[in-house]
């Protein structure tokens, strides 16, 4: 009987470690959502420095690494946490998938201060190279600097078959930044975590996943400077 009691309390520990655990994850996942969401509309607030309107309109992907906040970047580790969703036309924007970036000249700009970044996915092959478990920036998908401004001719060669964009933010100054050599990668546990089940980056953005609520806000506004097709801004 005492062999018996002592089993049922370690699997009672072992039970209240996991929820209090999972619990935890969750409010992290809900905290970088919101910061997410804060970060893209100070930038996007920023006077006549956010990202050119119709390169965002033209964006099939966004994705958004918020750092120097809780839940966002690891201080002195190269790689941070955050998220993208994807444009489904004709009926917004879908529920978004967890990423982390790490390496090559991310983490060395990172430097421990306070950065965030937000890229942009340009074409089909780019949002492939997203739904993906794994890839490298400027080895397998293309990025560059983007332009910083309200509008932008968006003609140049480097903007027409760059697959990605991307931006940083780091003591109130948005410029473009270039994160060749950083690997992008999903993180199933953040999506177990936001889900409950450790479902890929491609089942959320193909699988029609309703957007939780937790996302919600995110979700929103991307959606307010960037609405689906033939659908004016809030």
């Amino acid at each position: 009987m005492r062999k018996i009691y002592r089993l049922a309390v370690c699997l009672g520990a072992g039970m209240v470690a996991a929820t209090t655990s999972w619990a935890a994850d969750q409010q992290e996942n809900i905290d970088r959502l919101n910061t997410s969401a804060a970060v893209f509309r100070e930038i996007m607030a920023m006077p006549d420095k956010g990202i050119p309107h119709d390169l965002l309109e033209k964006a099939q992907c966004v994705a958004i690494v918020p750092g120097g906040k809780k839940g966002a970047f690891i201080v002195g580790a190269e790689y941070g946490k955050g998220y993208f969703t994807c444009r489904e036309h004709g009926r917004g924007w879908t529920a978004p998938g967890a990423v982390i970036v790490e390496g090559g000249s991310f983490g060395f700009q990172i430097g421990g201060e306070e950065t965030d970044v937000v890229m942009l996915v340009m074409n089909d092959d780019g949002e492939r190279r997203l739904l993906s478990s794994q890839f490298k920036l400027g080895a397998d998908a293309s990025v560059a600097a983007g332009p910083v401004g309200r509008t932008t001719a968006a003609d140049t060669d480097l903007y027409m078959t760059a697959e990605i964009l991307s931006w940083s933010r780091s003591r109130g100054v948005f410029a473009g930044i270039s994160l060749a050599g950083a690997t992008v990668r999903q993180d199933l546990k953040d999506n177990q975590a936001l889900y409950g089940s450790k479902l890929s980056n491609k089942d959320i953005i193909e699988g029609n996943t309703p957007v939780p609520s937790a996302a919600e806000q995110l979700v929103r506004t991307i959606d307010r400077y960037s609405p689906r097709k033939n659908a004016s801004a809030e």
